[in-house]
């Protein structure tokens, strides 16, 4: 099956449990960004985070997970809708570490000092605006540090990402566990023992399991209803239109300084690398219009 994401909540209402495989949009944002092994699994781990983040929106709502850090890859992107739409972009693509005790230097990349920024559009006159510091730079641990501490609810994440022999995506996904505020003791107990037992989730998805029965292992014996699947897949929301207007919000200056210099442009889009080309009449036009 593609990717997608499953959304579960134990029938008493006390955990809540999202479920994520996203190999083939890692592989495809790999692709498109050109990213060192290192970069694939930073921004693998980001996408899956944002898909899952994106499962508990609703609507038209959207979010971008920001990671910033003192590291080689400085600052790394993700956006997602409440329909599975994801993008993701990250501002130098090569991280160029050797692997930490065989393991690829995610927290180095990402560097130790940095900060998690969470914007949510809810459909309101104003987004919501979320940051904390890094805990670990490993991603999923800094995003449950932003669900206790920002949005007071006890979670845990898993994500991870395998690479392949020729550095391809082989398999990457994630998981949300949520403590309700009804669940009981011995229920958050029993789930601590199985989150401590788990595999990563790259084996389990490099196994043949689902999502569904990933989620199925971890609510063992715990009765739960599934609220729905989601197909989950790369979608970038650029156009020809928007450029234009990125163009105007360069102001008169710039765009007098633009046009006696090259005369046209193109410009790129960070997420998706579409070229738009702006030739010297749309130029002129744009900037007869400020």
């Amino acid at each position: 099956m593609s990717d997608h994401l499953i959304r579960i909540l134990t029938r008493d209402g006390a955990i809540r449990v999202c479920v994520a495989e996203t190999t083939v949009l890692t592989e495809e944002i790999r692709q498109r960004q050109q990213t060192d092994p290192t970069a694939t699994v930073a921004i693998g781990r980001l996408v899956t985070a944002a898909a899952l983040m994106g499962s508990l929106l609703k609507g038209q709502q959207r979010l971008a997970l920001t990671v910033e850090g003192n590291g080689p890859l400085q600052r790394i992107q993700a956006e997602a809708d409440a329909t599975g739409q994801v993008r993701a972009t990250l501002k130098v693509p090569v991280a160029g570490l050797p692997p930490r005790d065989e393991r690829f230097d995610v927290a180095g990349a990402i560097g130790r000092a940095g900060f998690l920024h969470v914007v949510k559009d809810l459909g309101l006159k104003e987004p919501y605006r979320g940051t904390v510091q890094l805990l670990t730079s490993e991603i999923a641990e800094d995003i449950a540090y932003y669900f206790t501490t920002s949005e007071q609810t006890p979670s845990s994440v898993a994500l991870g990402v395998e690479l392949g022999q020729a550095a391809e995506v082989a398999a990457a996904g994630g998981f949300l566990v949520q403590v309700m505020p009804n669940a009981e003791d011995h229920q958050v107990a029993l789930l601590e023992q199985r989150l401590q037992k788990m595999p990563p989730i790259t084996i389990l998805l490099r196994q043949g399991l689902t999502p569904e029965s990933i989620a199925a292992q971890l609510l063992e014996d715990m009765p739960y209803q599934t609220l729905g699947q989601t197909p989950l897949l790369f979608a970038c929301t650029c156009s020809q239109a928007q450029t234009e207007q990125l163009l105007r919000m360069l102001g008169a200056d710039e765009l007098d300084s633009l046009l006696k210099e090259l005369g046209e442009t193109t410009i790129t889009c960070e997420f998706c690398k579409q070229d738009y080309h702006i030739d010297g009449v749309t130029l002129q036009a744009i900037r007869a219009s400020l």
